[in-house]
C-alpha cells in the first residue's frame, strides 16, 4: 500500500474509531440512566427484555454503519491516488524508431488510461509508427547516398562513412552506459572505430581479428590506470561496444574487396531496408500478436512473415539479375539476413529498456541515435558475408 493510500485509511478508521466511541459512550449512559431508574434484573435474575436488547442492537448498528464509512472512505481513497498515479506516470522508455510499428494496435499500458483521465488533448502522433516519417525518410536517403556513392564513385569516401558511424555509435553506447553507473573509457573505442575497418580494408580477416585483439587490450590498460573500482562492468562494457560496433560493420569492408563486392553489400542493405519496409507495411495493416512484448512490443509476428517475403523476393531478383547466381541462393541470403536484422532489432531494444533510455541519441531527426539505425545492419552484414561466401562455393561445386 502506498503513503497516499495509507494516509487515507488512516484519517478514515480514526473517523470511524471517534464514531463508534461517541455511540459506545451515548449507549454507556443510556444504560446508566435506565439501570438507576429500573432494577436490572427481576428477582429470578432474568434481565429485562428492554434494557438487555437496547446496547447490543445499539452497539451493532453503529459498528455496521461505520466499516461500511470505513470501506467507502478506502475505496475512494485508492480511486483518486490511481487517477493521480496514471497522470503523474511518464511512458516507459521505449523507443519511437526501433519496432517500426509493426502490430497495428496501441501499446497496453496506452490502452489501459480511460479517456477521462486524460488531462488535456494529447498531441497527436505523427504516424501509426510515432515517428516523424518525412524527416526519417530524407535522413534514410541522404545516409544511403553516401554509403551508394562510396561503393561505386569513390571507395574512400565509404570507409570514411565506416569510420564516422562507428565512432558515433561507440559514442552514443558509451554515453548510455552512464544510465548504469558505468564508466566506459572512450579513447579504446574511438581507437578500434578507426584501426578495425582500416584493417579489413588493407589486410584481410586474419588482420581484423589481430586489430581486434589489440583493441581490447588497450582498452584493459586504459581502464586499469583509473584504478580497480568498477573495472569489471567497465571493461565488459568496453568488450562489448568494440565487439558490437567497429568489428561488425568492418565485415562490410572485407565483402567490398572480394569479387562483386559492391553489388553484394548493396544487396545485403536492400534487403535489410526491405525487412524494415515490408515488415512496417504488414505490421501495420494485419499485425496483432506480438513476437516479444516485454522487449519490442509493436514487433509482430504477421509483420515477420512480410518481412521474410518481401526480402526473399528481392533476393532472389538481385541474384539473378546483378551477381548472376541462381534465384534460390538469394532466397536462402534473405532467409537468414532477415532473422539477423530482427535479432538485431530486439538486441538494441533490450540494451535500451535495460539501460532505460527511449533512443541512443537525437543526432537523426525522424530516426533517433544512429545506433537506432545500424541496430538491424550491424547483425546482417556478418552474416551476410558469411553466407555469401558459402554460397558461391556452393554453386562452385554444383
Amino acid at each position: 500500500m502506498t503513503r497516499r493510500e495509507a494516509r487515507a485509511l488512516r484519517e478514515a478508521e480514526a473517523k470511524a474509531s471517534k464514531r463508534a466511541g461517541k455511540t459506545r459512550r451515548d449507549a454507556g449512559q443510556e444504560l446508566a440512566t435506565t439501570g438507576g431508574n429500573e432494577p436490572a434484573s427481576d428477582s429470578a435474575g432474568a434481565s429485562k427484555p428492554g434494557v438487555a436488547k437496547l446496547q447490543p442492537a445499539a452497539v451493532t448498528e453503529h459498528e455496521a454503519e461505520d466499516k461500511a464509512h470505513a470501506a467507502h472512505a478506502k475505496r475512494r481513497a485508492r480511486i483518486v491516488f490511481e487517477a493521480d498515479s496514471v497522470r503523474s506516470k511518464p511512458a516507459p522508455p521505449h523507443s519511437d524508431s526501433e519496432d517500426l510499428a509493426e502490430t497495428g494496435e496501441p501499446d497496453a499500458q496506452e490502452a489501459a488510461i480511460p479517456p477521462e483521465l486524460l488531462i488535456g488533448n494529447p498531441e497527436p502522433k505523427a504516424s501509426r509508427a510515432g515517428r516523424n516519417l518525412p524527416a526519417a525518410i530524407g535522413v534514410g536517403v541522404v545516409l544511403l547516398g553516401v554509403v551508394l556513392a562510396g561503393l561505386f564513385l569513390y571507395e574512400p569516401l565509404l570507409v570514411f562513412a565506416v569510420v564516422a558511424l562507428s565512432g558515433i555509435g561507440c559514442w552514443e553506447v558509451a554515453r548510455a552506459t552512464t544510465h548504469a553507473k558505468t564508466a566506459v573509457p572512450q579513447v579504446p573505442l574511438y581507437l578500434a572505430s578507426l584501426l578495425l575497418p582500416v584493417s579489413a580494408v588493407l589486410g584481410d580477416v586474419e588482420a581484423l581479428g589481430f586489430s581486434f585483439v589489440a583493441c581490447i587490450l588497450v582498452a584493459l590498460l586504459f581502464r586499469l590506470m583509473e584504478g580497480l573500482k568498477g573495472a569489471v562492468a567497465s571493461v565488459m562494457s568496453s568488450v562489448f561496444i568494440i565487439s558490437w560496433i567497429p568489428l561488425l560493420l568492418s565485415f562490410a569492408l572485407l565483402m567490398l574487396e572480394g569479387e562483386n563486392g559492391q553489388w553484394l553489400i548493396a544487396t545485403i542493405l536492400l534487403l535489410a531496408v526491405a525487412n524494415d519496409t515490408f515488415g512496417y507495411i504488414v505490421g501495420v495493416l494485419i499485425g496483432k500478436h506480438p513476437m516479444a512484448p516485454k522487449i519490442s512490443p509493436k514487433k509482430s509476428w504477421e509483420g515477420f512473415g512480410g518481412s521474410m517475403a518481401g526480402s526473399m523476393a528481392i533476393g532472389a531478383c538481385a541474384m539473378v539479375f546483378w551477381l548472376d547466381m541462381p534465384w534460390w541462393t538469394g532466397v536462402i541470403l534473405a532467409l537468414f539476413t532477415t532473422i539477423a536484422a530482427t535479432t538485431g532489432d530486439f538486441a538494441e531494444s533490450m540494451v535500451k529498456r535495460e539501460l532505460g533510455i527511449k533512443d541512443m541519441s537525437n543526432l537523426l531527426p525522424g530516426h533517433g541515435g544512429i545506433m537506432d539505425r545500424l541496430d538491424s545492419v550491424l547483425f546482417v552484414i556478418p552474416l551476410g558475408y558469411l553466407i555469401s561466401h558459402l554460397l558461391a562455393w556452393s554453386v562452385a561445386v554444383l
